[in-house]
């Protein structure tokens, strides 16, 4: 990662002006996806630097991925990994931008701008104090994805004859009172003599809109991108707060026809090959040695192949007003895809994905309530960065201005990550699962949460806005996802893995009742080889009746139990950190939508579990 490489002057006439990027240091490239981001910032020893948009990275090493479903969804041609070139050749990468603008000098208590301390190069240090320098703490954000440096000579200044927008000719001062890190501690002042005041109140919601203060409609991420008009509230953040950035990230399994050997060594080539005919598809495949480097294939194969992923693109499609509404396509195309057997074939060690059933069947789960298991022995996904949110976390409900650009130009690529796994599939039983649902009490406690739910998507909406999505908060989905939650943290004791390498899927509608827990992760946890064999239907039994034993008794209860709202927004029941809850980055919910009584029933009974029934 480098921020862009300063201009250098001539060394002596008619040279040539020497252009060397930076080096600021090395992060994994799935941290690039979900931790910092395009327009996240990062900090580095004693500086602070803003991710800039894609349009600035050096993408001349980055390797592309294909995954058909998700790109289409997402209205892309293809992904690419986040760079990571050879450091003994490259002189770039990720790009970075100074910010915030900002900083303090703890010894001479000077606040200015980081040119104004006139630093040696690849240093943040004062000039006069020879000090580290320390990066300001807050910044300025509106729910609009706008950015900029918390306004300090304002702050200092309000209620001063200067605080209209006259200049006083003072410099600002921060010192840090005291011992402790409190807003209450942290002091501003201004050489000119206007008297010194803390932060304290910084963070109340309207403290900026009170003195006059609006969004600046700035994009500091995105070079070059002028300011716009935005009427958005601005809000102080911290500048580490986890509130700053907030990743909207979209992820999809490969899965036949795409995940099959043929169709990736296809993939890379197909856009080119879908309009040729079969004597340029064969004249195509010569060129590119693509019979020699696979020989187990013929090109009738080539051309077959690809009349039938071309039927397949071009067959119509739900048309999708908001990226984010293909997720349900996704996800029922994956269902279905899971419902099947999809085996190993001989010599395709590129299949990304092998699917079979438990070999001596699933006789020992017949009065358990699973329907169905699968062992996904072999997987693949894709996980893509779309966009991103300031101030508040994403919803279904936000208005599109809220996802902020990841590039000042449109591109036909979005930086992702592929990782390989392996999981089980499970589906419940269609005919427990529909005598389960039709209980009254069930429904009364499931709209608890729904309401608290439908509430919260109808303040986040845009004003005026006709169409509001519902919460999905029903018997069916609580259920279904508290159980992948109790066989996650169940196999995090028994299978060795900790809860943070493994990750649910859930399938969850009209149709479908189904969870994937799998090991999907770039680290070497991922990789340890096991977790099917969690799927065996005797180990299964008995790691589902241990799970339901350990949900039974909460050391919270009866607190935890018969508590009308919990977790944050209200959006849980029987559900906290002592029973349920798992690292967010296991969980497709952010820890919502979650209750333990619908597994096995309330202590009264008055409401069934359903694993408690028969």
């Amino acid at each position: 990662m480098t921020p862009p490489p300063p201009r250098m002057r001539r060394r002596t006439p008619g040279a040539s002006p020497v252009r060397r990027a930076r080096k600021l240091g090395e992060i994994r490239r799935a941290q690039l996806i979900t931790t910092y981001g395009v327009g996240a910032m990062i900090a580095v020893d004693n500086e602070s630097f803003i991710v800039s948009g894609l349009d600035s990275w050096d993408i001349s090493q980055a390797p592309k991925v294909w995954e058909r479903r998700l790109s289409r969804s997402l209205g892309v041609k293809y992904f690419r990994l986040p760079p990571a070139p050879d450091p003994d050749e490259a002189q770039d990468g990720v790009r970075a931008v100074r910010f915030p603008v900002f900083y303090s000098c703890p010894t001479c208590k000077s606040l200015q701008p980081f040119a104004g301390f006139n630093s040696p190069a690849g240093k943040a240090e004062c000039s006069d104090c020879e000090e580290a320098l320390v990066p300001s703490r807050f910044v300025v954000a509106c729910d609009h994805g706008h950015l900029s440096d918390f306004p300090y000579w304002q702050w200092v200044h309000r209620g001063n004859e200067h605080a209209a927008g006259g200049r006083c000719g003072g410099e600002l001062r921060l010192r840090a009172e005291g011992s402790t890190a409190s807003l209450r501690a942290v002091l501003i002042g201004c050489t000119c003599g206007a008297k010194e005041v803390s932060m304290e109140g910084a963070f109340r919601r309207q403290a900026l809109k009170k003195l006059g203060i609006r969004c600046s409609g700035k994009r500091p991420w995105l070079s070059g991108a002028p300011a716009e008009f935005c009427d958005r509230l601005p809000r102080t953040l911290q500048r580490g707060s986890s509130s700053v950035w907030f990743p909207i990230v979209h992820s999809a399994l490969s899965i036949p026809p795409w995940s099959e050997a043929l169709n990736k060594i296809v993939a890379p080539y197909y856009d080119r090959l879908k309009d040729e005919t079969p004597e340029g598809i064969r004249a195509i495949l010569r060129f590119e040695k693509l019979l020699d480097k696979y020989p187990q294939f013929s090109p009738a194969q080539f051309i077959d192949r690809i009349a039938e992923l071309r039927r397949l693109e071009e067959a119509p499609q739900t048309e999708q007003v908001d990226p984010l509404d293909a997720r349900e396509e996704i996800y029922q195309q994956e269902y279905t895809t899971l419902h099947h057997t999809h085996p190993e074939q001989d010599g395709e060690h590129l299949q990304d994905f092998v699917c079979e059933p438990p070999s001596e069947g699933i006789e020992p789960l017949k009065d358990s309530g699973l329907g169905n298991v699968m062992l996904v022995k072999r997987l693949r996904e894709v996980r893509a960065l779309h966009t991103f949110t300031r101030v508040d976390e994403p919803s279904p409900a936000d208005d599109m201005l809220r996802r902020s650009p990841l590039s000042g130009r449109p591109l036909e690529w979005l930086p992702a990550i592929e990782v390989s796994g392996e999981g089980v599939f499970l589906r419940l039983d269609d005919e427990r699962l529909r005598r389960w649902e039709q209980s009254e009490q069930l429904t009364l406690r499931a709209e608890r949460i729904r309401d608290n739910h439908n509430a919260l998507l109808r303040e986040r909406a845009a004003q005026g806005a006709t169409s509001i999505p519902t919460s999905p908060a029903s018997p069916r989905f609580l259920l279904v996802h508290t159980l992948a939650h109790i066989l996650i943290n169940e196999w995090s004791l028994d299978g060795g893995y900790p809860a943070a390498a493994l990750r649910e899927r859930l399938y969850i509608g009209k149709d479908m009742a189904g969870l994937l827990i799998y090991t999907a992760t770039s680290d070497s946890a991922g990789s340890l080889g096991g977790i099917v064999a969690q799927g065996d239907p005797e180990r299964l039994r008995e790691a589902l009746a241990s799970a339901l034993a350990r949900a039974a008794w909460c050391s919270n209860d009866p607190l935890c139990m018969e508590s009308t709202a919990s977790g944050t927004d209200n959006l849980n029941l029987a559900a906290c950190h002592a029973c349920v809850l798992l690292p967010e980055t296991s969980c497709e919910m952010n820890n919502a939508l979650l209750d333990r009584a619908v597994l096995i029933g309330t202590h009264g009974g008055t409401v069934p579990g359903y694993f408690s029934q028969q």
